[in-house]
C-alpha cells in the first residue's frame, strides 16, 4: 500500500469535509433533542434515560464494530453508516412536522432513532479511527487528528453555539431536518474516497466467521491488557467518564435553573468549550514537544480539567462559567489529540479497528450507568446541580491525581515515535503472539 505524500490529499480532504458537515448537523440534533425533552417532559430522569439508552450500543458493540472494520471495507462501513443515520433522522423530522402534538409518539421515535444512530456509530467510529493513519503521511497523523477534531469543534461552535438560538426560533423539527441532510451529504462525499486496506481473509460459513469475530475480540483484549500503561489509561478513563457524564447530562438544568440563563447560553457554553478545544488541538498538532514533557503536560491538564468540572458548581455567573469552559476545552483538546495519536501510531493497521472498538467499549462502559443515575439522583435531590457537580469534579480530580503516580502510565504518555522504528520488527503485537505471526510495534515501554 502506498504512503500519501501530503496531509491534505484528495482522500483525506473528502473524508474531512464530509465529516465536518455531518458533525455540524449532529450538534444541532443534540441541542434539539435535549431541550425538546426538557420542555416536553421537564424530567431529568427521562433525559438521562435517553442518553443512557443511546450510549449502550457503543459500549456493547464497540469490539464487534472494530473487528468488523478489520475484516470488511472501512470505506463501505463509513458510507453506509452516514447514509442510514441520515435516513433515520429525516424520518423523525418528518414525524414532528406532520404530528407535532403527538408527544408520546415522538418521544418513542426519538428513543428509537437515537439508538439506531448509536448503533451505526459503533461501526463508524472504529472504521474512521483505523482509516486515518492510512490516508495521511505517517509523520502527519497528529496533524490529521488535530484537523479532524478542529472540524468537530468548529461544528460544535456553530451547531451548538447557534443551536439553542435556532431551537428557540424554529423549533426541534428544523434542527432534525438539518441533521438528516448533513448525514446524507457526508455519505455522498465519502463515496469518492479510496481507503487502502488489506482486509483479513474470510473463510467458511457464518458460524466460522462468528468464531473468527470472537477470536478477533479476544486478540484485541490481550493486546490492550498486555500493555500496562495503556491498560491503566483505559481503566481510569472509564471511571473518569462515569463522573464526567452527569455534568454533561445535567447541563441544560445548570444553564436554565442555576445560572438563570436562556437556552442560548447552553450553546454558548459548549461553543466556548469548543473554542478552547481548538486551541488545545492546534497546540497539540503544531508544537514539537518531547515525550516526557508531553506526558507531564497531559497529566497536568487531566487533573486541572477534572477539578474544573467541580468548580462549575460554585459559579453562578454565566461569564465566569464561560471562562471555565474555555480552559477545560484547552486541556481536553490537547489530551484527546495526543492519546488518539499514541494509540494510532503504535497499533498495527490489521488490528487497529479492533483495538479502537475495544477501547471505546472499556472507556465508555460505565457511562450509560452514569447517564441513568444522573437524572434520577438530580430529581431525588430536588435538582441540586451545584452539589452534584462538586462531588463529581472532586472525585475526578482525585482519580486523575492518583493515576499520575503510576510509572507505566507515565511511560505510556511519554512514548516517543522514534522508539517504534527500532522495535517494530522484533515485537509481536500480542503478548502471546498473533495467530498468524504478524510482527508489529510495541505500544509502550511499560509492557510487562
Amino acid at each position: 500500500m502506498g504512503n500519501p505524500s501530503k496531509l491534505m490529499n484528495r482522500n483525506f480532504f473528502l473524508l474531512w469535509q464530509g465529516q465536518s458537515i455531518s458533525q455540524l448537523g449532529a450538534q444541532a440534533f443534540a441541542v434539539a433533542m435535549l431541550f425538546w425533552i426538557k420542555h416536553a417532559t421537564d424530567s431529568a430522569t427521562v433525559m438521562g434515560l435517553l442518553q443512557m439508552v443511546s450510549s449502550l450500543p457503543a459500549v456493547l458493540l464497540g469490539p464487534i464494530g472494530g473487528a468488523f472494520a478489520d475484516r470488511h471495507s472501512r470505506r463501505k462501513i463509513i458510507i453506509f453508516s452516514d447514509a442510514l443515520s441520515g435516513i433515520s433522522v429525516l424520518s423523525l423530522a418528518g414525524l414532528m412536522f406532520v404530528a407535532a402534538d403527538a408527544t408520546d409518539t415522538i418521544l418513542v421515535w426519538l428513543f428509537l432513532v437515537s439508538v439506531f444512530t448509536a448503533i451505526t456509530r459503533a461501526f463508524f467510529n472504529p472504521a474512521i479511527s483505523a482509516a486515518i493513519p492510512d490516508l495521511v503521511p505517517k509523520d502527519r497523523v497528529t496533524s490529521a487528528n488535530s484537523l479532524g477534531q478542529l472540524s468537530y469543534q468548529i461544528s460544535m461552535f456553530i451547531g451548538q453555539g447557534l443551536g439553542g438560538t435556532i431551537f428557540r426560533l424554529l423549533g426541534a423539527p428544523a434542527l432534525f431536518l438539518i441533521n438528516g441532510l448533513t448525514y446524507l451529504f457526508s455519505a455522498a462525499s465519502e463515496s469518492f474516497i479510496t481507503i487502502p486496506q488489506a482486509t483479513l481473509e474470510r473463510s467458511g460459513g457464518w458460524k466460522d466467521q462468528f468464531r473468527e469475530f470472537g477470536r478477533d475480540v479476544l486478540d484485541s483484549l490481550r493486546y490492550v491488557w498486555a500493555r500496562a500503561g495503556l491498560r491503566g489509561l483505559v481503566l481510569v478513563s472509564a471511571f473518569l467518564s462515569f463522573f464526567r457524564v452527569p455534568v454533561i447530562v445535567l447541563l441544560p438544568f445548570y444553564v436554565e435553573d442555576f445560572l438563570q440563563a436562556t437556552t442560548d447560553w447552553y450553546g454558548f457554553l459548549l461553543a466556548t468549550y469548543g473554542i478552547g478545544s481548538l486551541a488545545g488541538y492546534l497546540f497539540a498538532g503544531s508544537m514539537k514537544i518531547s515525550g516526557k514533557a508531553r506526558g507531564a503536560l497531559m497529566m497536568g491538564f487531566i487533573v486541572l480539567e477534572s477539578a474544573g468540572y467541580g468548580l462549575l458548581g460554585l459559579v453562578s455567573r454565566p461569564a465566569v462559567a464561560l471562562l471555565f469552559a474555555f480552559l477545560g476545552g484547552v486541556a481536553g483538546g490537547f489530551v484527546t489529540i495526543n492519546i488518539t495519536t499514541l494509540v494510532q501510531i503504535t497499533t498495527p493497521c490489521e488490528i487497529r479497528g479492533r483495538v479502537f472498538g475495544l477501547l471505546g467499549t472499556i472507556s465508555g462502559s460505565l457511562a450509560p450507568v452514569a447517564m441513568g443515575l444522573a437524572g434520577v439522583l438530580a430529581d431525588l435531590m430536588d435538582q441540586n446541580i451545584p452539589l452534584l457537580y462538586g462531588v463529581c469534579g472532586g472525585v475526578m480530580a482525585l482519580l486523575s491525581t492518583w493515576i499520575a503516580t503510576d510509572q507505566d502510565y507515565r511511560t505510556f504518555l511519554a512514548y516517543e515515535q522514534a522508539e517504534e522504528t527500532s522495535q517494530k520488527l522484533n515485537t509481536p503485537y500480542l503478548s502471546k503472539g498473533h495467530s498468524d505471526g504478524t510482527p508489529a510495534m510495541s505500544l509502550d515501554q511499560g509492557t510487562r
